[in-house]
């Protein structure tokens, strides 16, 4: 059984950046919860969703640009 590292990079990579999400939200907020209350957690949230859009959009805008610079190749 032959192995394609492209695609094994590209799910390796995928995985890394699902769990350092989760991670952040479940355990950073968790810890906010338990050490300074409800409130704070929910500020914690409404900070990383704040953060989570100008970070998608640019995120957007660089697979953008990487298809229009594979389709010119």
């Amino acid at each position: 059984m032959s192995v394609d590292p492209k695609k094994y990079n590209k799910q390796t990579r995928f995985r890394l950046i699902l769990w350092f999400v989760i991670l952040l939200f479940t355990l950073g907020l968790g810890m906010i919860w338990l050490i300074y209350g409800k409130n704070a957690a929910l500020l914690g949230l409404l900070c990383l969703l704040g953060m989570a859009i100008p970070v998608g959009l640019i995120a957007l805008v660089m697979l953008g640009l990487d298809k229009i610079v594979k389709k010119d190749q």
